[in-house]
């Protein structure tokens, strides 16, 4: 079993132009970049125009270490200095519940542990501490 812990840097429509400014500045490597137009389609929620260019989620790797990015969605509530979250990323779906579940104690839950559709089992909240992590579980789903 492994356990990550990853910066994760949520942009407002800018995170292309971050990813860029990075690869750059700190001769990092674009390992994964999707936008929301690239992911599957919801008939139910079609995609605005204004969010398909933007980032859904890309992963930048700067030495030995990984950064994560994704833009908000348009329309939601994005205030400079919040934008970083922690994303801690193990193999093992209990693992990911029990970090959840002790980590939403005097939280609050911002996105339920669920299936998704790049995730067996993830989940967001928001710490007693007001610290914001995101728990994805690698592998198949």
């Amino acid at each position: 079993m492994t356990v990550k812990v990853i910066p994760y840097l949520v942009m407002d429509g800018n995170a292309n132009e971050a990813i860029e400014f990075y690869r750059e500045a700190l001769e990092a490597e674009v390992l994964y970049k999707q936008t929301f137009e690239e992911g599957p389609e919801n008939p139910e929620y079609p995609l605005p125009d204004e969010a398909k260019n933007r980032i859904m989620h890309a992963t930048v790797k700067v030495g030995e270490n990984e950064i994560m990015f994704s833009d908000t969605f348009p329309g939601q509530n994005h205030q400079i200095g919040n934008q970083v979250t922690i994303c801690l990323s193990t193999s093992d779906s209990q693992k990911s519940k029990k970090f959840f579940e002790a980590l939403q104690q005097g939280g609050q839950v911002t996105m339920p542990l669920q299936e998704t559709f790049f995730s067996p089992s993830y989940g967001s909240v928001i710490d007693k501490f007001g610290v914001n992590f995101q728990i994805y579980t690698e592998g198949e789903h």
